[in-house]
């Protein structure tokens, strides 16, 4: 089965910050490839960050993929764990409570993404 693959980040219990790993199933739509199940959704968000962005210790303010459109960014868990995420890739940030997580830009340029919250 083919799948598309996506980073969670989240709270536990202890309001420690984890990534998880996300598949979504995706079925043969023929010609135009293969598609998830559709996602309920509200808003669409364009953001823009500066070259030296390196947001400290925060939770997501709601519940929202984030789709990296360029750049490389480093996001790091309340564990310690740091994980590189590149242009292409997407977050799905649920860690709403607790410690929260650090992001922080790793290449000298201006970085825009895509928040979908829902």
């Amino acid at each position: 089965m083919e799948t598309f693959q996506v980073t969670k980040v989240f709270a536990d219990e202890q309001g420690d910050t984890h990534f998880e790993t996300v598949q979504y199933p995706l079925t043969d739509a023929g010609p135009i490839g293969f598609l998830s199940e559709k996602l309920p959704v509200r808003d669409v968000i364009f953001r823009e960050v500066t070259a030296d962005y390196d947001f400290d210790f925060h939770t997501a303010p709601q519940r929202q993929f984030i789709i990296l459109l360029d750049g490389r960014i480093e996001i790091e868990t309340s564990l310690g764990e740091k994980r590189i995420f590149e242009a292409g890739e997407i977050l799905q940030m649920e860690d709403l409570t607790g410690k929260g997580h650090r992001t922080r830009n790793l290449l000298n340029a201006k970085r825009k993404s895509v928040f979908i919250t829902f």
